[in-house]
């Protein structure tokens, strides 16, 4: 862990990385991708020590109230957020001037601050974005060995259905030859129905590679899956999108079930939902000033 002082924390479509690295170790993971420019160990998380302060300059600042998004590109919820809070601290502002939060995480630690998430929901809007990927907890240990199990994550989907915080789960990656199967794919959305989600983000039942990434990953594959790395190679090459033989049926599968359960499944459809500021909340701001 180093920490560093940055000039800016929000992008311009209003998403923030309070840290930058991980320590979750999933085997897949995008963000290890050269193309980002990491001049450390991935490992080695990046602490940016001013993103409260800057934070609530930005909230200041703003003339209108939108939703902040968090965890795209890093987890805002790795072992260290036990120790500095900054996440916490993150949202404490955004529930003090009453904007609304779209967080993505893998980690039951997001259940320390549902306090926070159950306040904004009331004043604005919290969305609560959980990555499953794996229902086989033997399997997810192996893909994202130093993370909640998906077990674990469900839960905290009940969780927040228990307190009124809606919910979007991505079902991302689908790893070709590995958890690319009906099973899989019914368990995790059977995890899915029973939490009430909003919606289901998946673009494909496949995976995505770059440099960096690639290496990585085919590292893991020798490692717990040997020959597969030979099995990638020769089907894929040298592909950045891998999508598995199973990808037309599983993806009928996906969508028959969201549409018998009323589960938002168009990707696009999602992401409005997640950068819509409520507006409700829009129209009695204005009455409260007029």
């Amino acid at each position: 862990m180093h920490y560093v002082k940055v000039k800016g924390i929000l992008s311009a479509k209003n998403g923030m990385n309070i840290y930058r690295g991980c320590s979750h170790g999933c085997i897949y993971c995008d963000s290890r991708s050269n193309c980002y420019g990491f001049t450390h160990e991935f490992e080695d998380i990046e602490v940016k020590e001013n993103a409260v302060e800057l934070l609530e300059q930005a909230l200041k600042s703003k003339r209108k109230k939108c939703m902040i998004g968090t965890g795209a590109m890093c987890d805002p919820y790795m072992h260290i957020e036990e120790k500095l809070c900054l996440t916490r601290q993150c949202l404490e502002l955004i529930d003090k001037y009453e904007f609304g939060v779209a967080i993505q995480t893998k980690s039951d630690r997001i259940l320390r601050d549902i306090d926070l998430l159950k306040s904004i929901n009331m004043k604005a809007k919290a969305v609560v974005q959980m990555t499953l990927t794996t229902y086989d907890e033997k399997l997810c240990k192996i893909l994202e060995p130093n993370v909640s199990t998906t077990r674990e994550r469900f839960e905290v989907l009940m969780e927040c259905k228990k307190a009124g915080i809606p919910t979007v789960v991505w079902l991302s990656p689908i790893l070709p030859f590995i958890n690319d199967t009906e099973e899989n794919i019914r368990g995790i959305l059977n995890y899915c129905v029973q939490a009430g989600v909003k919606g289901i983000i998946c673009f494909d039942m496949g995976v995505t590679l770059r440099d960096g990434d690639r290496e990585y990953f085919y590292q893991a594959l020798d490692k717990y899956f040997p020959g597969m790395k030979l099995k990638y190679i020769k089907n894929y090459g040298n592909a950045y999108e891998l999508s598995s033989p199973e990808s037309k049926r599983l993806m009928e599968i996906f969508r028959e079930v969201c549409k018998a359960n009323g589960i938002m499944y168009d990707v696009e459809e999602c992401f409005r939902y997640l950068n819509e500021f409520p507006e409700k909340y829009v129209q009695q701001s204005l009455f409260d000033i007029n």
